[in-house]
């Protein structure tokens, strides 16, 4: 299974892209980790990228594209993989075409704007732990306070309604045009396309993907 999850932040792409490599026993690719390993292993690729960060410049999308080709060369990539956040834009998802890296399905998790802020602006996390509770969806026994610790939870920054605003306008302008690039490729060639709805619980959501890849 070679598969790029796609949809806005929010709609939890996170939660199932666990789901599906457990279920496939292929790797979650993340370019983020990625970039770290090879600077980390100090690869030629990771010499380069250090390089360009270490200038203040941003790594080009050849770089990233012969980091993927690099990453899918390793053996825990032979029954496929997860791309988690890339391809980001339409250059990225035609670098991906020009180096003849196959895919298989690519699945396109939907929620409407209204929702997604609803869950990220109502997330609210105890620092210490890392727990996370919602004002909504899964309360703290107290408002405001995590039920092991009592003590006080906070929102992110990047929970705030406002940032999570500029987050989907971000996505609409740069990833989205991704879903009409990726529907023209499964128009034209064996690449299949799916998109699930993404309201519900996260097994309902689940189900409906692990449908849509079984799917014949």
């Amino acid at each position: 299974m070679r598969l790029i999850l796609l949809g806005a932040p929010g709609v939890g792409k996170g939660t199932q892209a666990q789901f599906i490599t457990e279920a496939y026993g292929i790797p979650q690719i993340s370019t983020g980790d990625m970039l770290r390993q090879a600077i980390a292993a100090e690869t030629p690729l990771g010499l380069e990228v250090k390089g360009v960060m270490d200038r203040g410049e941003l790594v080009t999308d050849e770089i990233i594209v012969n980091l993927v080709k690099e990453r899918l060369a390793q053996p825990d990539c032979e029954k496929g993989f997860l791309f988690d956040g890339f391809p980001r834009t339409i250059p990225q998802a035609e670098a991906v075409e020009k180096a003849g890296i196959a895919l298989d399905h690519v699945v396109e998790i939907q929620a409407d704007e209204a929702e997604i802020i609803r869950r990220l602006s109502g997330r609210r996390v105890h620092p210490g732990s890392g727990r996370t509770y919602h004002t909504v969806y899964q309360p703290p026994q107290q408002e405001g306070i995590d039920d092991e610790t009592g003590e006080a939870l906070v929102q992110r920054d990047d929970d705030q309604e406002e940032t999570v605003r500029e987050r989907l306008r971000v996505y609409q302008e740069q990833t989205a045009p991704l879903v009409s690039f990726y529907q023209n490729v499964a128009a034209t060639t064996s690449v299949r396309y799916s998109a699930v709805d993404g309201t519900g619980s996260t097994d309902d959501i689940r189900v409906r993907i692990e449908q849509a890849l079984e799917r014949k």
